[in-house]
């Protein structure tokens, strides 16, 4: 067992990484052996994934694999959700693969409203409004680019069109799949009446497969160019759902926040919630290992942190920059916990979407809330990382509300977990225990769908308890 390795592949929408793991005196060990960069490119004015070049890191990551003489027996491939690609009768892809930060799909709500009340589409999903969810990105294909719609042959989510390029074989995963806000949360199946309403091609959506599905061997052309043959296993490919299948605890009543780009902030249940309080409260009900509900608040998260530090680095002209100086995650962190500014801005406005300018934006803000405009790089972070702190604390009062349930801890993990002051933030605003870690939350729960589909674990509740007894946690205060 311990020469045995799985191969994690999880890609962010800032950088990507190959994961292997294996087992070792009963606990998981895990070994990075590759690490890429990912971002939007801007093509014709729209922003697009470069699915050639992540391709080609995937790849690159598995060579890797050969050259340390680790060669695994399972990968499987995390994305974040929402986005796909169209493949035409030939599966050659129709078009860019555009990045769901892409302004095309302005005003597609209203025109999916016109056929379905905003309220029904909540109780028929569970899923939360956003712009930028697939049910709106079709919109935008259904009105500008019909003839890209009328010749599509397949629907691929990013990481199912991923495995498909390395074994030929189309699967549609489930936890990704109900990003899309066509799934049917009784059914656990696409809503094929409500695809029909909307005059999206049934076609495109076949069986949903679970995660632990094997999808298959390596085609001869990539077992020749990575130098090995494996099996690719369905994780819950949607990154957030692998991430909570490795919130290490077993109680019932377990708070999580997955802390990356986004914050993604709730609790796990077995039936929906599709209520009329739960959508005015924007909360969405994504799938889950097992079909659980991953029942939570979509926070705009690290993301506004790595937009300051990649302006900060990046030599944008702000005058409270210093050449030369350390701009990292945990520098930012520390010098903001030394500050004293009080102001605060609601991380979730639309304004932080995707700005010209985050050290601008969230400086406009406080300027048009009347609260002291932060000057220094430090300023504008401790206003970040106060206002996600608020922004739990008030997202912690909706969950206990809407589920009649009290919390006396909240899990965080995944990359923000190691986010030191924001955690003790969180702790003081909250007035609850803050477990932190482990910061690899989203690796390992892909790791984690591929050894329980191998019968290394007997079920979710054994390799969760693994997953604490290996990474342990952290407590806040």
């Amino acid at each position: 067992m311990g020469n045995k390795y799985y191969l994690a592949v999880d890609i962010g929408a800032s950088s990507g990484r190959h994961i292997l793991s294996r087992m070792e005196d009963g606990k998981i060990v895990l070994e990075e052996v590759y690490r890429f960069w990912n971002g939007n490119d801007k093509k014709d004015g729209h922003l697009v994934w470069d699915t050639g070049r992540l391709f080609s890191e995937i790849i690159n990551g598995m060579k890797k694999c050969r050259e340390i003489g680790k060669i695994p027996v399972s990968m499987g491939i995390d994305t974040w959700g929402v986005d796909f690609v169209l493949l035409d009768k030939e599966d050659r892809q129709i078009g860019p693969c555009y990045a769901y930060r892409d302004s095309r799909t302005e005003g597609m709500d209203g025109k999916v409203y016109e056929i379905i009340p905003q309220e029904e589409l909540y109780r028929r999903t569970g899923i939360q409004k956003a712009i930028f969810n697939s049910i709106y990105q079709l919109m935008a294909y259904k009105t500008q680019e019909a003839e890209a719609l009328e010749k599509a042959e397949s629907f691929l989510m990013m990481p199912d069109y991923f495995h498909y390029l390395l074994t030929g074989v189309k699967k549609q995963e489930y936890t990704e799949a109900t990003t899309a806000q066509l799934v049917n949360p009784v059914t656990n199946e696409w809503d094929y009446e409500l695809i029909g309403m909307l005059g999206y091609p049934k076609k495109l959506f076949g069986e949903l497969s679970m995660p632990g599905t094997a999808v298959g061997r390596l085609l001869p052309e990539i077992r020749e160019q990575v130098g090995f043959d494996l099996t690719v296993v369905l994780p819950a490919s949607h990154d957030t759902g692998s991430a909570v299948m490795s919130v290490p605890s077993n109680k019932d009543d377990v708070l999580y926040i997955s802390s990356g780009t986004w914050s993604l902030m709730g609790c796990e249940r077995l039936k929906a919630d599709t209520r009329r309080e739960a959508a005015e409260a924007n909360f969405t009900n994504e799938g889950g290992y097992d079909h659980r509900y991953r029942f939570l608040k979509n926070i705009m998260g690290l993301w506004m942190i790595q937009s300051v530090k990649k302006e900060l680095e990046g030599g944008f002209p702000y005058e409270g920059r210093k050449e030369g100086e350390d701009y990292s995650f945990a520098h930012l962190c520390d010098m903001a916990s030394g500050e004293t500014i009080d102001s605060l801005v609601d991380v979730n406005d639309a304004c932080f979407l995707a700005p010209p300018s985050m050290i601008e934006e969230v400086r406009a803000a406080c300027q048009r809330s009347g609260q002291e405009v932060p000057e220094t790089p430090w300023q504008v972070a401790r206003v970040i990382y106060r206002s996600l702190a608020e922004c739990y604390r008030q997202t912690l009062l909706e969950i206990e509300s809407l589920t009649s349930c009290h919390y006396e801890a909240i899990n965080i993990v995944g990359g923000g977990s190691n986010a030191d002051w924001l955690n003790r933030l969180t702790a003081e605003v909250t007035g609850r225990t803050v477990l932190a870690g482990p910061g690899e939350a989203t690796a390992i729960g892909n790791l984690g769908a591929q050894m329980l589909a191998d019968g290394v674990f007997a079920d979710l509740k054994a390799f969760r308890s693994c997953v604490f007894e290996s990474f342990g946690v952290r407590t806040y205060p």
